[in-house]
C-alpha cells in the first residue's frame, strides 16, 4: 500500500524574521516511519534539525501534567547525521507549526522525547525597553516558552581542556568546563570577541565531545545578558545559528555570574537570534522563550 504524503514547514525559530534564527524541518507523521527514513530525510533537508511529531493516541494521553487536557505528541529530533536526546530551536520550531496550523485548540502542548515530557505553551510578551532598542517592530505580542530541564556544568579534564585551548587558537578564556550534556563551555572576556571568533572546524572535529559552546558577557548598552555560539561539527552542523538546548547550560552559569534569574540572550551566529531565559533554581528548569516563522510548506513524496 502506497504511503501518504507528509506534511512539513520549515520554521525559523528564535526570530520573527525569516531566513534569521535556526531553522528547523518539522514533518507530521500519521504513522510511525522506520529509523533509517527518518535519518534519510534529515540528511536530505541538510539543516541543523529535522523534527517529527505523531500525534498520541489512547494510554499516552493518561497522565498529562494539567489533567490531560493539554495535546500530546511525540517529538524526535534528528540533526543530519545522527538522532540527538535534547533540541530546543526544533520543539520551538514544532509548537509554532502546530499552533499556526490549526491542529491543537490549546495554549499548551506537551511533548514526549528522549529527554521526558517537555511543554511549549504561548505567553504574552511583554514589552522591553531594552529589547525594542535591538529587535525592530518589537510589540506585545506572543512568545513560545518551552519547559526544558538544567544541564549541569562541571570542570573540565586537562586533557580536554589542551585540545580546546587550540582550538581558541591564542582568544583568552576566561573558563573552561563541560556540560553534563558532554559539550565543552567555554567562556572568552567578551561576546564582541564570541562574534568575532573563527572557528577551525577541523580542530573542533579532532576534540574529544559532542561540540563546543563559546559565550560571553554582552556589552552593557546592547539589550543582552550574554552572548553564545555553538559548534558541532561531529553532528552534521558546523555551526547550529541558534543552540535551545545550550542555553540550559548557559542559564545557570550567567544567572549565578550576574545575580538574577531573567535573562536575554543573543545567539551571535550570522544568522543570528534572540533567546529570553528564565531559570527556575528549586525545579531545576530552565524556561526558553521566543518567536518563530514558517517560511516554507511542502510535502514528502519518498
Amino acid at each position: 500500500m502506497e504511503k501518504k504524503p507528509v506534511q512539513y514547514s520549515v520554521v525559523d525559530a528564535f526570530t520573527d524574521t525569516a531566513f534569521k534564527g535556526n531553522p528547523a524541518a518539522v514533518c507530521v507523521l500519521e504513522e510511525e516511519r522506520e529509523e533509517e527514513w527518518l535519518q534519510a530525510v534529515a540528511r536530505e533537508f541538510n539543516i541543523s534539525e529535522t523534527c517529527y511529531l505523531t500525534r498520541a493516541s489512547g494510554s499516552e494521553l493518561a497522565g498529562s501534567g494539567d489533567g490531560g487536557s493539554s495535546p500530546r505528541f511525540w517529538l524526535r529530533w534528528f540533526t543530519p547525521v545522527e538522532e540527538v536526546e535534547l533540541c530546543g530551536h526544533a520543539t520551538l520550531a514544532a509548537a509554532h507549526a502546530l499552533f499556526t496550523s490549526g491542529m491543537v485548540d490549546s495554549d499548551t502542548i506537551e511533548f514526549m522525547t528522549l529527554s521526558g515530557i517537555l511543554t511549549a505553551k504561548r505567553v504574552p510578551e511583554m514589552k522591553s525597553s531594552n529589547i525594542s532598542k535591538i529587535q525592530d517592530g518589537d510589540v506585545p505580542g506572543i512568545l513560545i516558552e518551552l519547559d526544558f530541564p538544567v544541564v549541569p556544568i562541571a570542570e573540565d579534564d586537562a586533557e580536554r581542556i589542551s585540545c580546546v585551548s587550540k582550538v581558541l587558537n591564542g582568544t583568552s578564556i576566561v573558563e573552561i568546563k563541560k556540560t553534563a550534556t558532554g559539550n565543552h563551555f567555554i567562556v572568552i572576556p567578551s561576546g564582541k570577541e564570541v562574534e568575532e571568533f573563527q572557528p577551525q572546524f577541523d580542530e573542533i572535529q579532532r576534540c574529544p565531545g559532542r561540540g563546543i559552546i563559546i559565550t560571553g558577557s554582552a556589552q552593557p548598552d546592547s539589550g543582552f545578558d550574554f552572548v553564545s555560539r555553538f559548534f558541532a561539527p561531529k553532528l552534521g552542523v558546523n555551526e547550529d545559528p541558534v543552540c535551545g538546548s545550550a542555553h540550559c547550560a548557559l542559564a545557570p552559569y550567567w544567572s549565578e555570574k550576574l545575580g538574577k534569574n531573567d535573562l536575554v540572550a543573543y545567539a551571535a551566529s550570522p544568522r543570528g537570534g534572540v533567546v529570553k531565559v528564565h531559570l527556575d533554581e528549586q525545579n531545576q528548569r530552565v524556561m526558553l522563550r521566543g518567536k518563530a516563522v514558517t517560511v516554507m510548506k511542502g510535502s514528502l513524496l519518498a
